[in-house]
């Protein structure tokens, strides 16, 4: 009987050692924090989606490690291909994904050296394919609407730069932000209605390459109006 209670108390003394040890062992809860395509700061944990070029910062969040001397690998890596992209070895890191697809990211982490690394997390993260689409007219006429001329639709550019000549080849405006455009003046004064003359070269982030040449109608005088009915 005696025997029994001595090995029953060293149990149960061995089994809360071992639980206390488990609840305060190493370990991270990553997250992964972008701007979405409305501009708004996400923190995922686990899928992101988004256009090129789509800025990302992975954070270990570790827990638990005074004492440890713990280390960190982010491994980035295309879907489809057995070669990485890159390996990072610091805590927290910042990745701009420039290639349309969808890139695994992966946190090794290891408690301390010498010990096996921990496959924590798997983020998966999605880039869409490249657009670019300009219109064709547009009315600088102070109304709020449509005054400015540029790209009506784009997504994954990663390089760009557009121009505006006039009639006679002379280049009176260019811009290498696809969220930027032509407001219709030339040297702080406003052109004549008319055809001008749009050239942009610019490339996506799935390689498509873009060489856009159009006429771009100016329509200082004419506005736009809407209806109740």
């Amino acid at each position: 009987m005696e025997i029994n209670r001595f090995f029953l108390t060293a149990l149960t003394v061995f089994l809360s050692v071992w639980c206390v040890a488990q609840d305060n062992y190493p370990y991270v809860s990553p997250t992964a924090t972008y701007l979405n395509d409305e501009g708004e700061e996400t923190v995922s944990t686990d899928n992101i989606a988004g256009q090129a070029p789509l800025t990302v910062t992975f954070r270990a969040n570790p827990h638990d490690i005074d004492g440890h001397s713990p280390s960190y690998e982010w491994h980035f890596r295309m879907e489809g291909e057995s070669k990485e992209m890159a390996v990072r070895y610091e805590e927290d890191t910042e990745y701009t994904f420039t290639l349309a697809g969808t890139t695994r990211v992966t946190l090794f982490f290891r408690p301390d050296a010498g010990e096996e690394a921990i496959d924590s997390t798997v983020f998966m993260v999605t880039v869409s394919e490249s657009k670019l689409v300009f219109p064709n007219a547009f009315s600088p006429n102070g109304d709020q609407i449509n005054d400015v001329f540029k790209a009506k639709e784009y997504q994954s550019i990663v390089e760009f730069h557009a121009y505006i000549f006039n009639r006679w080849g002379q280049k009176i405006y260019d811009w290498t932000d696809p969220t930027g455009g032509w407001d219709g003046t030339y040297s702080g004064k406003d052109v004549k209605e008319g055809v001008y003359f749009l050239l942009c070269k610019a490339k996506g982030a799935d390689g498509r390459e873009y060489n856009i040449k159009k006429d771009v109608n100016l329509l200082r005088g004419y506005i736009e109006t809407t209806s109740d009915n």
